[in-house]
């Protein structure tokens, strides 16, 4: 297969210490991402960690896991080196970064962001978004916003916001944080610059917009729990529990 995908996973965790290691029904949250990624069926599936004790659970669960810098300031260089490690003869032309704090999305949306990249020509990068349902979901921060400007498939995004000033709300959507990189469009993107915006904002995704990259998205109808404190933990091992 052409496809990668890489979920980076670190301990050090603002919000929740050590949370890919953290228990759900017996098994560790980046195993659960893992066993998403293999269900995909669509690409191999590593992991980018700079933590022996993530390497150690991945492998003692039949997995890969890349140790890469300590130091890196975002997941996307973090997969990059694992990239650069794993893949020196560069056989693999699409990447997606799976982010290791989504143990239940549904398998089908990584292969989503998988078709978009690839059936797409003028796509740099994929990803994806869903409906806001609420007042306060689009007043929080903490939600990534995406903008599209034009409704009209293929969609495109055209910003990324915390907080909604200036946009029509309607064309706003909850971002869900996976991205689908065909491989020189990753290459740049390490080697561009972080934009001011960026900076500001702390959103990766807006280097790629403020430097000219095209971002291919798709809406989807449910957008999967992603871990950050001890509310989500207990709310995925409920999720999971009750598929058991």
């Amino acid at each position: 297969m052409n496809n990668l995908i890489i979920i980076p996973a670190r301990l050090e965790s603002s919000r929740l210490p050590n949370k890919p290691l953290a228990d759900i029904s017996g098994i560790p949250m980046i195993i659960h991402v893992m066993n998403r990624g293999l269900e995909a069926d669509c690409g191999n599936v590593i992991v980018a960690t700079s933590n022996i004790e993530i390497l150690d659970v991945v492998e003692s669960h039949g997995g890969t896991a890349i140790m890469t810098d300590p130091l890196h300031p975002s997941g996307s260089d973090r997969i990059f080196e694992a990239l650069s490690i794993f893949d020196k003869e560069k056989r693999y032309k699409n990447i997606v970064n799976l982010q290791g704090d989504l143990p239940t999305i549904d398998p089908s949306l990584i292969k989503l962001t998988f078709e978009l990249i690839e059936n797409n020509n003028n796509a740099d990068i994929s990803t994806l978004g869903g409906i806001i349902t609420s007042e306060d979901e689009l007043k929080d921060p903490n939600v990534v916003k995406a903008y599209i400007e034009n409704k009209n498939y293929p969609l495109y995004a055209n910003d990324f916001i915390r907080s909604n000033k200036d946009y029509d709300p309607k064309k706003l959507y909850h971002h869900l944080g996976i991205y689908g990189y065909k491989r020189r469009a990753l290459e740049k993107f390490i080697k561009t610059e972080p934009s001011n915006r960026e900076k500001n904002l702390k959103l990766e995704q807006l280097r790629a917009l403020d430097n000219g990259m095209v971002i291919a998205i798709d809406l989807i109808n449910k957008i999967p729990i992603g871990v950050d404190t001890e509310d989500d933990l207990y709310n995925v091992r409920r999720e999971l529990s009750e598929k058991k």
